[in-house]
């Protein structure tokens, strides 16, 4: 028995999948049976190994240019999979300005924001140059900034040949991030200016040390405003807690609902099925819940985006923005200690519901007849 668990480590089908630190544990798992403490030696290094391994690769696709390489051939690969993009869009148009959401990798949005009286433009998250720029050249702008949420390459892959192609671009984000490219670093509540866009850049940090969020004020253009979130909100999401803390997290989910329920949501990916799922686990009898992810499945079965969704929905099934509701509390088995802050429960609360959603694995089923062909499972929350 011990030496088909081996083998399968060896050949990617088991514990320790596909690694060296796989192989060796099986071969201590081999002999433990001689010896209760080699045996329980082995169960500590494989329980240290996965999270290990994690942060080796995590460290080496954020900052290094093997993670560039691995991007390029993951753009590569989508652009094969998926030629007109992984989703249907539809572009929101206001009186002056225009929001052109552009599919790309697996389920990465970029966003083109388009002033059209001048038809100057900024683009949020370029990650792949060659689907942003055949957007700019069949919107017909100016590109003259791009506003970078975060340093992942899948936000930021395209930075540097936008910028060879748009001499006049200038890029912005965090100084705190490593933004390739990176012009004009930002603070907190600082603004940039594109045409007659104003774009607000709000410090969200915990996916990333130096994540911001941009908020664009279309009250001029009769809309209302526009918050594009990158990987601290999805739709009935947030994003995974790389390099911040659950308190840091909660702080910047809570200054994003702060903007105002008609804010527009524009995440920077399309995981709403499977985010929805996992959420209707937590909460059963949650009607907007259920009408929303009865929804997303028809779109999504469709191929069609669910971008955007408004801060005010959000509040109605998003669980990482109801950490002080008493019955998502409750379906965690969690309750507020005597004397204990009530942020800093909620911040406890946010924490098991992100431990959660990182092990939640989603299982798709067969659409109904009428919704047709489904499209590729999204991806795993970042």
């Amino acid at each position: 028995m011990a030496g088909a668990r081996c083998r399968g480590a060896a050949e990617g089908t088991g514990p320790g999948t596909g690694t060296a630190v796989g192989v060796a544990v099986c071969g201590l798992g081999a002999a433990a049976w001689l010896s209760p403490a080699l045996r329980r030696f082995a169960a500590v290094l494989m329980a240290l190994a996965g999270p290990l391994l994690f942060r080796l690769g995590y460290r080496l696709y954020a900052r290094t240019r093997l993670g560039f390489l691995f991007h390029q051939r993951q753009v590569k690969k989508a652009r094969e999979r998926f030629p007109h993009g992984h989703s249907v869009t539809q572009p929101l148009v206001f009186r002056g300005m225009k929001i052109v959401p552009i599919p790309v990798l697996d389920n990465n949005y970029s966003y083109l924001v388009i002033d059209t009286g001048s038809r100057r433009a900024a683009v949020v998250d370029p990650s792949d140059p060659v689907a942003v720029q055949a957007a700019i050249e069949e919107e017909g702008v100016t590109l003259e900034a791009i506003l970078c949420t975060h340093k992942h390459w899948d936000h930021s892959g395209g930075n540097a040949e936008l910028r060879q192609r748009h001499g006049a671009c200038k890029v912005y984000g965090s100084a705190l991030d490593a933004v390739p490219e990176l012009t004009n670093p930002l603070g907190d509540k600082e603004k940039v200016t594109v045409g007659c866009l104003t774009f607000e850049a709000l410090a969200t940090p915990g996916h990333t040390v130096g994540h911001t969020a941009f908020v664009l004020d279309a009250g001029p253009f009769g809309g209302p405003p526009c918050l594009f979130s990158g990987d601290l909100l999805f739709l009935a999401g947030c994003g995974r807690l790389f390099e911040g803390s659950p308190e840091t997290m909660l702080a910047s989910l809570d200054a994003a609902v702060s903007l105002g329920e008609d804010t527009l949501l524009w995440p920077g990916h399309e995981y709403a099925l499977e985010c929805l799922s996992f959420a209707s686990l937590l909460e059963l009898d949650n009607p907007a819940l259920e009408q929303k992810l009865l929804w997303a499945t028809k779109q999504r079965w469709e191929k069609r985006s669910t971008c955007p969704s408004t801060l005010g929905e959000e509040q109605s099934y998003n669980p990482f923005l109801r950490t002080h509701r008493r019955e998502l509390q409750e379906a965690l088995g969690l309750r507020r200690g005597s004397g204990e802050p009530p942020d800093a429960f909620r911040a406890r609360v946010l924490k098991e519901l992100r431990r959660r959603k990182d092990l939640y694995k989603p299982t798709w089923g067969a659409p109904p007849r009428h919704l047709g062909t489904p499209p590729s499972p999204p991806g795993l929350c970042h």
